[in-house]
């Protein structure tokens, strides 16, 4: 039951990056860190209670081809997705990549254990099946058990190279 619930989320998440609004312009991983920089900042400020503006296709917190989520680190929660609506509020403890990595599971370990960092997975790009290398950028929202994040697709940046973004 639980592998077809997996199955069905896989299908839900790909079907939601098929009809995605990304203008042809890749983000890059510098933009990556200082969007979600950003939108801690602005969770910390503003509190949870504005986590709806982060739902929206078309605002602040979507540009080029990435945008910013939040996940509850407790409970591996999906608080908000612009591009996928259909993950509020779900559990993401059993979903993997093709090689077998719970990433949510490791956006969360890496949360607690450094408080920000980068997660590199194989998840299929926007209208394709074929999954590709994505780098994800996560950081904790101070005061909270949440997280945002946000990613792109790179095959060449290593991880040295991304944690040296920050500092």
């Amino acid at each position: 039951m639980k592998t077809v619930a997996v199955s069905v989320l896989f299908l839900v998440l790909l079907a939601g990056g098929v009809s995605c609004p990304f203008a042809q312009e890749r983000a890059t991983p510098k933009e990556v860190v200082q969007k979600v920089t950003e939108a801690c900042d602005f969770l910390k400020e503003k509190g949870v209670a504005e986590l709806q503006e982060f739902n929206q296709r078309d605002g602040r917190w979507v540009w080029k081809d990435s945008y910013v989520f939040v996940v509850d680190t407790d409970t591996v929660r999906v608080l908000a997705h612009p591009i996928t609506p259909q993950l509020l509020g779900r559990t993401m403890i059993g979903l993997k990549d093709i090689k077998g990595n719970f990433f949510f599971i490791q956006f969360c370990e890496k949360v607690r254990k450094d408080g920000e960092g980068w997660v590199e997975y194989w998840w299929p790009k926007p209208g394709q099946s074929t999954p590709s290398r994505k780098i994800t950028y996560i950081s904790h929202i101070p005061g909270t058990s949440l997280m945002a994040g946000a990613g792109v697709y790179d095959e060449q940046v290593s991880l040295d190279e991304l944690n040296n973004l920050k500092n």
